[in-house]
């Protein structure tokens, strides 16, 4: 597959897991979850600490998310993508988007190994789907 195809079919999902996403909005975690809303998306917000962002209900962990979130993006370290990977997997994740700063070469192989669609090359969602922050 091209990266445009993976990118195609990281979009098709009728809901994104915003994984690392943040209540700051300078930060990365908070801008790619309101490009997905401004793009008319669905989005859930997955953060450990806070039970709303932007509105919007968040949940705790990776494997919270409901069944209609086919695709996730992480903005998180490293270390903790590599952590959450195996459990995004197990859930059932079909996309995985490491956003730059997030990929760790072990969860990429996985994602690879287990059949994952995962973006981990430098893309940038926002930059793919055009956010403009107000």
């Amino acid at each position: 597959m091209t990266i445009q195809e993976q990118i195609n079919r990281f979009l098709d999902s009728p809901a994104f897991g915003v994984v690392g996403a943040s209540a700051n909005r300078d930060k990365y975690g908070n801008k790619v979850l309101r490009c997905y809303l401004q793009k008319g998306r669905i989005a859930i917000p997955v953060n450990t600490v806070e039970s709303k962002i932007e509105g919007l209900p968040c949940v705790a962990a990776v494997t919270d998310l409901p069944s209609k979130v086919e695709s996730i993006s992480m903005i998180t370290p490293p270390a903790v993508t590599a952590k959450l990977v195996p459990l995004a997997i197990e859930r059932g994740i079909k996309n995985i988007w490491m956003q730059p700063g997030a990929e760790h070469p072990d969860a990429v192989a996985l994602c690879r190994e287990k059949g994952v669609n995962v973006i981990a090359d430098g893309s940038c969602v926002l930059v793919v789907l055009g956010f403009h922050d107000h």
